[in-house]
């Protein structure tokens, strides 16, 4: 992520250091990312979850990663934590880097979050299995939520609805529900979509 120089920086950081230099400084701290492309280092899985945040033990990793609902798929490998991810996680799969990109921000603990379709690798059930400790690493902070998934907004204070650039419809998800616009109608082609999966994974339980 980049920053950009920004006019008045100066008055809110310290005079001996540059604007831009105190504003890149400050916002790198105060602000948590989970990408869709989760942006893994060619390194091991404790480095890339710790890298969220400087001076982290190995107790605070795992409690991430715990967290992240990865720490049992991590301690089933031969070198557990110190297992490569290689060239940007090329050894890991989607659902796995984007549990460990979560791990990273749970380990961070910002004052500000951002999920750019966070869980976009994840199944459904996968998913609702991490969404509680999502909500909880939400509580009293600024959380930002990019999503198509609708299931990962249901709880948000304000839900924006946008469509080609434009905002159209705005409110919490009751709200929007009862408008039967855009938003309601996208919810309800997603319910039946998961009430299909889940019949599926009845009828075919995997063995």
């Amino acid at each position: 992520m980049q920053f950009s120089k920004t006019h008045g920086a100066r008055r809110t950081h310290a005079r001996d250091r540059p604007a831009r230099t105190c504003l890149c400084l400050s916002a790198s701290h105060a602000i948590g990312v989970v990408p869709q492309e989760a942006l893994l280092f060619n390194d091991t899985i404790a480095f890339n979850i710790g890298y969220g945040r400087t001076g982290a033990s190995m107790d605070d990793i795992i409690a991430a990663a715990k967290a992240a609902h990865i720490h049992d798929l991590i301690d089933s490998l031969p070198q557990k934590y110190e297992t490569p991810v290689g060239e940007r996680g090329v050894m890991l799969s989607g659902g796995e880097k984007q549990r460990i990109a979560l791990a990273r921000a749970i380990l961070k603990n910002p004052p500000l979050l951002i999920f750019d379709e966070a869980t976009s690798a994840l199944d459904t059930a996968s998913e609702q299995a991490i969404q509680q400790e999502l909500d909880q690493l939400s509580e009293n902070r600024t959380t930002l939520v990019m999503a198509h998934r609708l299931s990962t907004v249901v709880d948000a204070t304000e839900i924006l609805v946008i469509e080609r650039g434009r905002v159209i419809e705005r409110g919490t998800h009751a709200r929007l529900l009862q408008q039967a616009g855009a938003y309601a109608r996208l919810w309800q082609l997603q319910q039946r979509a998961e009430d299909g999966e889940r019949f599926e994974q009845e009828m075919h339980p995997v063995a």
